[in-house]
């Protein structure tokens, strides 16, 4: 049974493990990627590819979701061709921040029937052959929830994340990138400088690299020139994030340096990381009526507790609080 239609634009590490999920869950599946190389392995793998975004475009049906799965910068770039040819189209993305995308979407597409979203999941791999089919399984798949957010569009955006196996977090596209920041663009800046200091020590430092390195320096290896968009493309949030971390390491260092003591560091951090351990224990479930006045409202705050949609029945949507 066709679970839907869904159009993916851009085939790298995510819009790949996009494509392969999506097929082996029953939609139908229609991708492009601008490289003939990569367009060829997808075909060669069994999809539906095209290397020709207007070829894609124009034989998507208007039912269909359309996925931009592109570099942030390309964005805007891609949304004038949406535009040309399906101008009210059922819009998402798997882009790192919302902000700017709705944005871009706003003058570029601006009749699109966009609902944004971000699969929290990746590696420091990229391009078509580092994708699978289960990137997303058991991952948080951000799905916009802002006032005035099209309900339909929003159901079929979380349906499709359910169906790759991840688990939804509404959220708002502020809320969403001050998190992120912390989350995401924050660790990508401490590994390139963690990695940094480290070559810094010489061969001898390099040579006794063991865990706690290469754990904290594996983002590192990501392809710079999309960490950098990302991280750039969310500066306020991602500034007020390096100002707390600056914060937190001049406190450590006046203790060690006065003291000789980390230990409220040390503790702090171990909390920290205990309590995102146990994120997952979650308190009961509940059901929201999607149909219902103030659904939107209940959604984030489903999301800015820590919750979590796991399930879709019609207009109903369980969640886990």
């Amino acid at each position: 049974m066709t679970q839907g239609s869904v159009s993916v634009i851009g085939l790298g590490l995510i819009g790949g493990s996009l494509v392969r999920a999506a097929d082996a869950a029953g939609w139908k599946v229609r991708g492009a990627s601008r490289s003939e190389a990569t367009a060829a392995a997808a075909r060669d793998a069994g999809f539906d590819v095209t290397s020709s975004l207007d070829d894609l475009l124009r034989y998507t049906a208007d039912d269909a979701l359309v996925v931009l799965a592109v570099p942030l910068p390309a964005v805007a770039e891609v949304l004038a061709v949406v535009a040309r040819h399906i101008p009210r189209c059922r819009l998402t993305d798997v882009v790192s921040v919302k902000q700017p995308v709705g944005a871009a979407v706003a003058r570029r597409a601006p009749q699109a029937r966009y609902v944004g979203g971000h699969p929290m999941a990746g590696t420091s791999a990229s391009g078509w052959s580092a994708g699978t089919a289960t990137l997303f399984t058991r991952a948080s798949w951000v799905v916009g929830s802002d006032d005035g957010t099209d309900l339909e569009v929003w159901t079929q955006v979380a349906r499709l994340a359910l169906d790759c196996g991840a688990h939804v977090v509404p959220a708002g596209a502020a809320d969403h990138d001050a998190a992120v920041a912390r989350v995401s663009h924050l660790p990508h800046v401490l590994a390139a400088v963690l990695a940094s200091v480290g070559s810094d020590g010489g061969p001898l430092a390099m040579a006794l690299g063991a865990g706690s390195f290469s754990d904290g320096t594996r983002v590192a290896s990501s392809a710079p020139e999309l960490v950098r968009a990302m991280c750039e493309a969310n500066r306020d949030a991602l500034l007020d994030a390096v100002d707390d971390a600056l914060g937190r390491l001049g406190a450590a260092r006046g203790s060690l340096a006065s003291t000789g003591a980390l230990a409220a560091t040390l503790q702090a951090g171990h909390r920290a990381r205990q309590s995102f351990e146990s994120r997952h224990h979650k308190d009961g479930t509940a059901d929201i009526d999607l149909t219902a006045p103030g659904a939107l409202t209940q959604l984030r705050e489903i999301g800015r507790s820590g919750g979590r949609v796991i399930a879709l029945e019609g207009t109903r949507c369980r969640v886990q609080v």
